[in-house]
């Protein structure tokens, strides 16, 4: 695979990356956006104030986030997954969240939902000294010391992991700024139409209960 100066991420990398099934199917990429391109990116990163998960079109952005988007959600992208996960997502609709601001209560240990098919993260902090807020994927539901990797959410790294009923993950409590993107490959349209709803309507009374608080 051919890198262009057109990608902001290293698909090379990505395809060189051997997955890894402890605990379960996934695989981790330091460094994922080339360099160069990650201050840009920052830059135009969405203004988030508050804790959660907003779907992408309810926010604002730049060019160079938006270029990074369509890398993350496009043809390459979907091919290398499929690769490496071993999993078939053709015509799998594919959904985005961003969150800016982590809570004490995120974290808990948890399967996503079952009509995730795929979870990449990419992680946009520019270091990470803290012990806390490190994703760690687990062996079982019981304890976040039960882990197998633990993922600091360093500035470029990516995780991608097929999700399932024992692909528990979960972090040690966190608060404050902890950037990240979530990419979701999902089993049908109607999950993207029904999780955008969920999500903007979320997001509205995160902000709303914010202004009142004011």
């Amino acid at each position: 695979m051919v890198p262009t100066t057109l990608d902001p991420v290293d698909f090379v990398a990505l395809a060189r990356t051997v997955p890894s099934d402890a605990p379960f199917r996934h695989l981790i990429v330091p460094g994922f956006i080339v360099e160069g391109a990650q201050e840009g990116i920052e830059a135009d990163y969405p203004r988030i104030s508050h804790p959660g998960s907003f779907p992408l079109p309810s926010l604002s952005y730049g060019p160079r986030f938006a270029a990074l988007i369509d890398a993350l959600t496009g043809s390459k992208m979907r091919s290398l997954v499929c690769e490496k996960l071993d999993i078939d997502l053709t015509n799998r609709p594919v959904t985005v969240t961003v969150r800016g601001v982590s809570r004490s209560a995120d974290g808990e240990i948890h399967t996503d939902s079952k009509f995730k098919l795929v979870t990449l993260l990419l992680y946009m902090n520019q270091s990470w000294e803290s012990g806390h807020g490190r994703l760690r994927l687990l062996r079982s539901p019981t304890s976040l010391d039960d882990y197998a990797s633990e993922v600091p959410p360093d500035r470029g790294t990516l995780l991608a992991f097929k999700n399932g009923p024992r692909a528990w993950h979960g972090f040690e409590p966190f608060e404050g700024p902890r950037r990240v993107i979530q990419v979701n490959w999902v089993r049908s349209e109607a999950v993207v139409r029904r999780e955008r709803a969920r999500h903007r309507f979320s997001a509205f009374m995160k902000r709303l209960f914010a202004s009142e608080a004011l």
